[in-house]
């Protein structure tokens, strides 16, 4: 379904929140989820909670990658950066993302000596790899689907040009299986979801029909502007309503059905599904990707031994509750007291797309 026109104006919106209004009033009441931090952002941003009915209530799904890192990669990262000559690069959002130690983070890492840089692309880290031949260069490989493709692309790149002191830790993580294991969690209670737009760019619509039709809940692929929210909001109530669901794509100028045919072929070639821990969610088969044997000299878990013990959030943070939508932010009892963007407890209020970072910097009043 295109995302119509009169959706990004102020009447266009009141019509279609006074729609969902009048539908709320015979559904009773819906829990629908986004599962894009992006779609986080701009839901607090726009204040969209605020103005809908009562009944129906939006959660936070997984959908910060930095925020489904569990605490015990994010310890033998640190671990990593203590050993000499390599140097670690970054998105900057990690940097300030606690492990399973209040105070432990990649910049007290920086602080206490180790070589940490902050990049904007993985290209980028491969061209600090040929700029310090004398460091072995680690890129942090965070992201989702979205970002899957430039990690490979990376990795192609580096084996074209031979660079050997370059590699990736691979932590990317895959949608589908995070759903089906949210879906299964004993404390799951949702009535239908927004899918993320940046994913489905890349998979492509169809990557979520298995929602409505194996699960039978309702799915909308949505953009991230005020007028996409709503517009998905209101399809996703009428769904509900007439208890028909099905998938719907209203970003149909970005996502097609089929994806991208190129980005998903290149990380085929370069990538392969894995086992993964999510924090929150637990192991997932086939939850992450994995470097290919045929790249293994750009594979940094290889190369370095990376083996992640298990490792338990720190006490009294509720991140693991929040990303499984089983908690909102202000229910955590560290939420804006000890736990502030300032001094950060846990990922959620860390990352610029976690649920806990969205509800304190658009807090009411």
């Amino acid at each position: 379904m295109p995302f119509e026109e009169p959706f990004q104006h102020p009447e266009g919106i009141e019509k279609l929140l006074a729609h969902i209004a009048a539908l709320s009033e015979r559904t009773g009441p819906m829990r629908l989820m986004e599962v894009c931090g992006t779609h986080t952002m701009a839901i607090a941003k726009a204040g969209l909670k605020s103005l809908l009915p009562k009944t129906v209530r939006l959660l936070s799904g997984p959908g910060c990658p930095v925020c489904v890192t569990p605490s015990g990669d994010l310890d033998a990262v640190f671990a990593l950066s203590e050993r000499p000559h390599v140097l670690l690069a970054s998105y900057g959002d990690l940097l300030r993302v606690p492990g399973s130690k209040r105070g432990t983070s990649l910049l007290r890492q920086r602080a206490l000596g180790a070589k940490v840089a902050v990049v904007y692309s993985p290209m980028d880290a491969l061209a600090l790899a040929q700029k310090t031949p004398q460091c072995e260069v680690v890129f942090l490989g965070v992201g989702f689907e979205t970002t899957a493709p430039g990690t490979a692309a990376c990795i192609l790149e580096a084996a074209e040009k031979k660079v050997p002191n370059f590699s990736v830790l691979c932590l990317l993580k895959r949608t589908e299986p995070a759903l089906r294991a949210l879906i299964a969690s004993p404390d799951f209670a949702v009535d239908g979801f927004l899918c993320p737009g940046h994913v489905a760019a890349i998979l492509g619509a169809e990557a979520f029909r298995f929602l409505p039709e194996e699960y039978g809940l309702p799915a909308v692929v949505s953009g991230f502007t005020p007028g996409d929210l709503v517009y998905s909001i209101s399809l996703l109530v009428e769904q509900c309503a007439e208890k028909r669901p099905a998938l719907s794509n209203t970003y149909t100028r970005v996502v097609r059905d089929a994806g991208n045919p190129a980005a998903k072929a290149m990380m085929d070639a370069v990538l392969t599904p894995c086992t993964s821990t999510w924090r929150g969610l637990g192991e997932i088969a086939g939850g992450g990707f994995a470097i290919r044997e045929a790249y293994a000299a750009y594979d940094a878990a290889k190369k370095f031994g990376f083996s992640p013990a298990p490792a338990a959030d720190p006490p009294g943070c509720r991140c693991s509750h929040v990303i499984r939508g089983a908690a909102a932010p202000e229910d955590c009892p560290l939420f804006g007291k000890a736990c502030t963007p300032a001094d950060p407890v846990g990922p959620c209020m860390v990352s610029s797309e976690g649920a806990c970072a969205a509800a304190w910097r658009y807090r009411a009043g």
